[in-house]
């Protein structure tokens, strides 16, 4: 039996917590497999989350970046122009690694976030993935992911709030929720 090498689009999207967690637990799998993965993080970037730690420890074959500046909407400490300045890059960078055919599995966090913030083009994006390398599986993640990308995708998957201990006023847990 011949396995198919055949690269998927993936969404983690949903008002619910884990969106995150998914697509590094995928990460976890494909490292077991042998295969390289490079998670590039939007918006993030103020926090240092303890997946950074853990990239260290699964390096070379997983390596991960925070190319945001932080929040843009809650509590922001830059310009709106900054957090479109850097999308930008970002998205540059996720061509290149494209592009570069380096990667088996692209990792690209909360990306589905700056379209509803409007740091970068929908339209864009999917022209992008649509000219991805076919054995390339990508990982798109966050929030309110447009149907244009929920088209594009293979697999989407939608994480749903039901209880979360933010809503009793717990803080975010290191090593639990960053």
């Amino acid at each position: 039996m011949t396995r198919e090498k055949r690269g998927l689009i993936i969404v983690y999207t949903g008002d619910g917590k884990g969106k995150t967690t998914a697509a590094l637990g995928l990460a976890l799998r494909a490292v077991g497999a042998g295969l390289k993965v490079r998670m590039l993080q939007f918006i993030k970037g103020e926090w240092k989350p303890a997946e950074l730690k853990a990239a260290k420890l699964l390096a070379p074959a997983f390596s991960m970046a925070q190319l945001g500046i932080g929040f843009v909407t809650y509590k922001p400490k830059r310009p709106y122009g900054e957090h479109v300045q850097a999308a930008q890059a970002a998205w540059a960078q996720v061509k290149a690694e494209i592009a570069s055919g380096n990667q088996d599995v692209l990792i690209l966090d909360e990306i589905n976030n700056t379209f509803k913030l409007n740091l970068l083009s929908v339209g864009e994006v999917v022209e992008g993935l649509q000219g991805k390398p076919e054995a390339l599986h990508v990982i798109l993640t966050g929030r309110g992911a447009p149907p244009e990308i929920i088209e594009l995708a293979d697999l989407v998957t939608e994480m749903k709030a039901i209880k979360h201990p933010y809503e009793k006023g717990s803080p975010a847990q290191y090593g639990i929720d960053f």
